[in-house]
């Protein structure tokens, strides 16, 4: 039988903000334990929750950059469930009226797009954190994540395999990262993907029973645990078992799922509208505000790029990866003689390569636009050919300075003198009379051996271009 798979995803993105969704304690991360948990996060006797601004600023940044309606009226509720880590046995959330209905991501698979609908985006409290390891068969209880404020983006079962799935997760990544909503930082669980994974027979519009594989926080541990989930269901139904509707945990020393516990529907929370906390009005003025204060958005930026400096899809594409690296580029073209090409190349090429090479983001990036534009120029006006760019370009990233200084101190200037290289090809051409003979007879993979040769002879300092076109003038007789 073939199958169709049904993926659905509902990510924690932890909203930027110094404290938390409701109390004034920090959110910063790697404190000691329990020691950012004020008395509304413990929920102490007599408390109220008061909510944070900020965050319902940066949920409608969101809401309006995937153009999703952004509620004019919206409801904090209490989900309740009792587990170690929720101090008041019930999570401030919102269900029936969250503050983001509806919009919609574009995905790229295989050269296709394809539109992912948001369902809704809600605000909602982090809980704390349980500790198993060093506690001697016991566990610890850290509390100092209790509150953070999360925007939870829960989308339709739109997405059919793990690498829509994966290309989803990634621009949705991009995205609160690039509105200045999330640092999205993976390894710190300040964005955590739940994957909700079902299959059906081919041509069926019956969804199948689905379980939700929790707490997926790296892009690839996403698409292995989809994978496996989906062989596993399928090879489940076709020996005759039934799917059970659970949730469960991805073991990425396995690469497997397991089982963590049945899968509760909304009545086992039982919702109901949090009597603490008023209803939250937001009106157009707030959103108008907001709107007018967003940057250009990833996919018009690239578009821009396309027709602005008529860069590739692909290119553009690279350059809009992240905001920091767009702008990087955007200050670079003017300086770099306007060649945007060239820049789209070293940006996405040796620039990308180092920041990789070293674990470094583009926001602490060692050459600055200003050193690469004269770089580029240098290379453009003759200066220096492309292999020795990327020699000065090491440099400056390793030591610094200023490109044109660090080309004459070390001796990195192309000699482009025609006498000079005309010395070179002559002295060649007279030290190997055999050579020249074989090229004149037909043989012209020896011209090779005279690139090389006079290369050596200059330091690898020659103008590629006149050599050739010297070397050739001169063995043609």
């Amino acid at each position: 039988m073939n199958w169709e798979v049904v993926i659905g995803l509902e990510t924690h993105a932890q909203l930027s903000t110094v404290s938390k969704m409701f109390s004034g304690a920090s959110t910063a991360f790697g404190a000691e334990p329990n020691t950012q948990a004020c008395a509304v996060d413990l929920a102490l006797p007599g408390v109220l929750p008061v909510v944070n601004r900020e965050a319902v600023e940066l949920a409608i940044r969101f809401g309006i950059a995937v153009q999703g309606k952004i509620s004019s009226r919206s409801i904090f509720a209490r989900k309740n469930y009792f587990y170690p880590d929720l101090p008041k046995g019930y999570q401030i959330s919102q269900y029936e009226w969250p503050i983001v209905m509806g919009g919609s991501l574009c995905i790229l698979v295989d050269g296709q797009e394809k539109n992912v609908r948001l369902t809704r985006a809600h605000l909602e409290e982090d809980a704390g954190k349980s500790l198993h390891e060093d506690f001697h068969g016991c566990s610890g209880i850290d509390l100092n994540r209790a509150g953070t404020p999360l925007l939870e983006i829960v989308t339709e079962p739109d997405m059919r395999s793990a690498a829509e799935a994966v290309a989803y997760a990634r621009a949705l990544h991009r995205l609160v990262t690039w509105i200045g909503i999330c640092d999205g930082n993976m390894q710190e669980g300040s964005f955590r993907c739940d994957a909700n994974v079902s299959v059906r027979p081919q041509g069926n519009d019956r969804l199948g029973t689905r379980c939700e594989i929790k707490n997926l926080n790296s892009f690839r541990f996403l698409e292995r645990a989809i994978q496996f989930e989906v062989q596993r269901q399928i090879e489940l139904i076709e020996s005759g078992g039934q799917v059970v509707q659970e949730t469960r945990l991805y073991d990425p020393d396995r690469d497997e799922t397991r089982p963590m516990r049945s899968k509760e529907d909304a009545q086992d929370y039982r919702y109901f509208p949090d009597p603490d906390l008023l209803p939250l009005c937001v009106d157009e003025s707030w959103v108008e505000r907001v709107h007018g204060e967003l940057p250009e958005l990833p996919e018009a930026m690239q578009k821009r790029f396309q027709g602005q400096y008529g860069l590739s899809d692909y290119d553009a594409r690279l350059l809009t990866a992240s905001l920091p690296m767009a702008r990087y580029f955007e200050r670079t073209v003017p300086l770099a003689c306007g060649d945007a090409k060239a820049v789209a190349n070293w940006v996405n090429g040796d620039l990308a390569s180092a920041l990789h090479r070293d674990g470094m983001e583009m926001a602490h990036v060692r050459v600055t636009p200003h050193q690469l534009g004269i770089l580029l120029c240098r290379v453009q006006d003759g200066t220096l050919s492309g292999k020795m760019a990327k020699e000065v370009f090491e440099v400056l990233w390793t030591e610094g300075g200023d490109p044109d200084q660090v080309i004459e101190s070390r001796g990195f200037k192309q000699i482009s003198d025609e006498g000079a290289l005309e010395a070179i090809v002559n002295g060649l051409l007279e030290e190997h009379p055999e050579q020249v003979a074989e090229y004149r007879s037909g043989k012209e993979k020896v011209f090779g051996f005279f690139v090389g040769r006079a290369m050596k002879a200059c330091g690898g300092r020659a103008n590629p271009a006149q050599l050739n076109a010297l070397l050739k003038k001169r063995l043609a007789g």
